[in-house]
């Protein structure tokens, strides 16, 4: 079985995907024919098709570089084969690209194919001025970077950068999987994207494994099954909570399950709890014996009957593959199906705000609603999540070895993460794209209240004494986390002046150049907007207080300083905005027809900005002091310590050496 399932796993998966695809297809409706200006069937057939062959490739490249760059060494030959299973999938994923959007083409356009200049011509203008045209463009270029790279590039530091690059080409199928005009458009984009991103990790990293398992061999399968398997359960959660969210957006009620839609995603729910169970086994039963050398032999040396535990894990892993194959078949289908609720835009356009935002206008602001009402934002709910809960596994792991981990630390941290999941996520985060001082609410909870949460709890410390570090050359969450914070990159940003620069320094760069508008009318946009300023906030406030280990840190009394002048930036830019008399953004905020004072609401995001940060700076001002007076403290019991050792020799050798200038002068 083993030595087959290189060939048996890839092929049941491909088949099971195409035969999916298109029995939901045919259950769905959608390649049924079209009644006005049909495209024929190579176009109807040729979209969903391709489309799940993209879904394949971007999987096996995607799942592969994070193999090699999570759990692989690059000592071994196995770095270079997973490296060369991401290639090849690239090379899928850019071919099945190109396909998708000539497919499209004929779909949109009802263009029938030919080889003529005039068809190239259609073509050439649709990829080039029309946005669905111009993503699949993008997707096949960045598919075909990625390929060459794959080849080029072996260094492991720089395959991150590559894997990025990866993840970044599934970004316009993201984009383009729900109307920009319809309510939802937000959080549909979070949710495919979150979907499509580990979906594909989950899928390549377990062909991967399959295509790599003879050059792992017995004894190395067990540690990279065990690595890959911690991050399948992460994908398992993500996978799950961001298909449920998608889901409920394009179907609404639960009698709607009873549409061909709704049926195709029971399915796929099906095959998720399948792949949930399987997974499970693997990590409860399978991967522990084999680890402990059962099984790790093909057959029994005294009976010769094949082993139990090595037999059910690649029969499990076929299975597996089975099961990944109906659900990309499904979602494939799903993509062409009609939704029981609407995503054609511009169905809310019934106000100004409506118009802009595309989103049913929430109540009226009074301070109440800022509590008690949500809008979520998957990737920040999944990522304090997440961050909770490795931080107090490595807090928990330290006390079952005996190890001291100060309580304050932890309860900041979880506070920190808290508030960050309430300000993307709740009343903050439903009015700032209607009301500029929601939006300065926003920026100045993000980049000043929730790194004086986050910074004392000292999460790099934390994870390098938790984390057990890797032995085999491989890069672990510890070997990443200490390359970055030792890169010198990460010494540039964390000098206190680049940081102090940073921080006040974007204020005016963000607010007065394009950034800010494309903030507010990119999706993108805005999620880069909140990473920003966490960033900048956290390595300023990491400059002043911070117990992490750091390159380099001001003497304390230039620390009190370097935050008495920032934030003296910092209000000078709060007074500029109050006293201003033009808005920052007219087209946006001034635009709403929401019954408010856009001028007036701008001016008391100014005296946000002014007021609510003298709170952070009084509270890290304390802090400042405090260490200051402790760091006074430990010096002079280290002094006391180190003269009763030597007897006060230090001393005694100054008072002899008074003495002797003393006795000198009097000789004179």
């Amino acid at each position: 079985m083993p030595r087959s399932v290189r060939v048996l796993g890839p092929a049941v998966l491909t088949a099971v995907a195409l035969l999916a695809t298109f029995a939901a297809l045919s259950f769905g409706g959608g390649a049924a024919e079209q009644l006005i200006q049909d495209p024929g069937p190579l176009a109807r057939y040729g979209v969903p098709v391709s489309k799940l062959f993209v879904n394949l490739g971007a999987a096996g490249m995607i799942g592969a570089l994070v193999l090699a760059v999570w759990a692989l060494s690059p000592k071994k030959r196995e770095f270079d084969l997973a490296l060369d299973v991401a290639a090849a999938s690239a090379a899928v994923m850019t071919v099945a690209s190109a396909a998708t959007g000539l497919f499209t083409f004929i779909l949109v356009t009802a263009v029938p194919f030919d080889l003529s200049d005039a068809f190239g011509q259609k073509l050439g203008q649709f990829v080039t001025t029309i946005e669905l045209g111009q993503s699949w463009l993008i997707t096949t270029l960045v598919a075909a970077a990625v390929t060459v790279l794959c080849f080029a590039v072996r260094n492991h530091t720089a395959l991150v950068f590559v894997t990025v690059l990866a993840v970044a080409s599934l970004v316009p199928m993201a984009q383009q999987g729900h109307a920009a005009g319809a309510a939802g458009h937000a959080a549909a984009v979070t949710g495919l994207g979150l979907h499509l991103v580990f979906a594909a990790v989950w899928l390549g990293g377990l062909v991967t494994i399959v295509l790599l398992q003879r050059e792992l061999g017995a004894k190395r399968l067990p540690v990279v099954l065990a690595r890959y398997s911690t991050v399948a359960l992460i994908c398992f959660i993500v996978v799950a909570v961001s298909g449920y969210a998608s889901a409920a957006l394009r179907i609404g009620t639960l009698d709607q399950l009873a549409t061909p839609y709704g049926a195709l995603v029971v399915v796929k729910v099906a095959a998720l709890i399948a792949l949930g169970l399987f997974g499970a086994a693997q990590r409860r039963w399978l991967i522990g014996r084999m680890s402990r050398g059962a099984g790790l032999e093909s057959r029994s040396p005294s009976s010769g009957a094949p082993r139990p535990a090595k037999t059910y894990f690649w029969w499990l892993v076929v299975a597996e593959l089975a099961f990944m194959g109906l659900a990309s078949g499904v979602a494939a289908a799903l993509a062409r199906t009609a939704t029981p609720v609407s995503e054609e835009a511009g169905e809310l356009a019934r106000t100004p705000a409506e118009i802009l935002t595309g989103e049913p206008l929430p109540p009226w602001p009074e301070t109440f609603r800022y509590f008690t009402e949500w809008n979520p934002d998957l990737i920040w709910l999944l990522a304090c999540g997440f961050g909770i809960f490795f931080y107090l596994a490595g807090a928990r792991r330290l006390r079952k070895r005996g190890d001291k981990w100060p309580v304050y630390r932890t309860v900041l941290w979880v506070s920190g993460l808290l508030l960050l999941a309430y300000v993307t996520n709740g009343g903050v985060n439903v009015y700032e794209q209607y009301l500029f001082s929601a939006h300065m609410l926003a920026h100045m909870v993000l980049t000043m209240a929730v790194p004086v949460l986050l910074v004392p709890g000292a999460p790099v410390t934390l994870a390098a004494r938790a984390i057990r570090p890797r032995k085999d050359g491989s890069r672990g969450g510890r070997e990443w986390i200490m390359l970055a914070v030792h890169s010198k990159f990460a010494g540039i940003i964390a000098n206190p002046i680049v940081a102090a620069v940073l921080f006040a320094g974007s204020l005016w760069v963000f607010y007065y150049s394009p950034l800010f508008r494309w903030t507010m009318f990119d999706h993108i946009g805005h999620e880069w907007m909140i990473v920003h300023f966490l960033i900048t906030g956290y390595l300023f406030v990491q400059s002043l207080i911070g117990i992490d280990p750091v390159p380099y840190r001001l003497p304390y009394p230039f620390r009190l300083l370097l935050l008495l002048g920032t934030m003296a930036f910092h209000a000078f830019f709060g007074l500029a905005i109050m006293t201003g008399t033009g808005l920052l953004l007219a087209d946006w905020y001034g635009a709403m027809g929401w019954g408010t004072d856009a001028l007036a609401d701008q001016q008391l995001g100014g005296g946000i900005a002014w007021s609510i940060g003298e709170i952070p700076t009084v509270a890290l001002a304390i802090t400042v002091a405090f260490q200051w007076s402790r760091s006074d403290e430990k010096e002079s019991k280290r002094r006391d310590r180190h003269a009763d050792r030597t007897g006060d020799a230090e001393l005694e050798e100054y008072n002899a050496r008074l003495a002797a200038i003393a006795a000198r002068d009097s000789e004179r």
